[in-house]
């Protein structure tokens, strides 16, 4: 509980929103970029990503397979094209890693064999045992993909994307304590910001309050939801408009609904809507609006 009034204060400062700009990386075909340590997806096959951001200074970091990765400090006057010129690697650890992400998805052994090799050619490589502890954690090897983890903050003591994906580890199998303790650790480390820590405590929160509602603990179940909701909505804004968050937008406005806040539901639905205008889910979210408006109507 302790830990559960920690985060309630930590995250009832404001959260503003930002104005954005539109730029778009031009770089190799189908390569990964990520802006502040967050994922936003893959350029097209002319090598084209066009993005909203924050008006603020931000980091983008670009990797495509076969090529060294770069990284540009862009700043929050910027926008329109922003070109990354890629060089090719011959660097065997840096390609066995580039493999083993390919193959993550369709074969997770294969996959951590090439990790392993990886880190066999460069023992230092950090990032290769946190992406090592992801497909372990997938594959339901709990201890490996924590061991993992643990070499890689060997490697790197202040790590905020390890702390993350233990407590991510930890959530799996069911150890909520030692999980929010590895999500409060890794927004720390993170000063403040990892956005898949704060997406972590929400859903932590959110499950925890469906089984204190089922055992009739409503106090305590309303308690969790906030901190659901208030984690999430962070996560949410870190994010910005990022691929990760159109998931976290439905589950917040279903705690809100759960809750009996259905203009915050609403509003939550729209914003989703206005980021994700082409998303598969538009039709599903647009009833959601409707029926929560008809609800809104017959109460009073």
């Amino acid at each position: 509980m302790k830990a559960a009034i920690f985060l309630l204060a930590l995250l009832s400062f404001p959260i503003f929103a930002q104005s954005v700009r539109s730029i778009t990386i031009l770089t190799e075909p189908q390569a990964k970029v990520w802006v502040n340590q967050v994922y936003r997806g893959e350029t097209d096959d002319t090598g084209r990503l066009t993005i909203n951001l924050p008006r603020q200074t931000i980091r983008i970091r670009v990797r495509a397979y076969g090529f060294k990765e770069l990284s540009k400090m862009v700043g929050p006057s910027q926008t329109g094209n922003v070109k990354f010129s890629l060089v090719r690697t011959t660097d065997k650890a840096e390609l066995a890693f580039q493999q083993a992400e390919k193959m993550s998805s369709v074969d997770r052994e294969r996959a951590v064999e090439l990790y392993r090799e990886a880190v066999s050619l460069k023992p230092n490589f950090a990032e290769a045992y946190v992406a090592m502890a992801r497909v372990l954690s997938e594959m339901g090897e709990t201890e490996e993909a924590l061991e993992a983890i643990k070499k890689a903050r060997r490697i790197k003591p202040v790590y905020p994307e390890a702390s993350a994906v233990e407590g991510r580890i930890y959530k799996s199998e069911g150890s909520e304590e030692k999980a929010i303790a590895a999500f409060n650790r890794a927004i720390k480390e993170g000063r403040g910001f990892q956005p898949e820590a704060y997406a972590g405590l929400g859903l932590l929160y959110k499950e925890r309050a469906e089984s204190l509602s089922l055992e009739g603990k409503f106090d305590e179940e309303k308690l969790n939801y906030e901190l659901a909701a208030k984690a999430l909505r962070t996560s949410i804004n870190q994010l910005s408009g990022a691929p990760d968050a159109e998931a976290l937008y439905q589950v917040l406005g279903l705690i809100y609904e759960k809750q009996g806040k259905y203009p915050q539901a609403i509003k939550t639905y729209e914003e989703f809507l206005r980021v994700f205008p082409e998303s598969s889910e538009r039709s599903a979210v647009e009833s959601f609006i409707t029926q929560l408006k008809k609800k809104i109507t017959e109460k009073n």
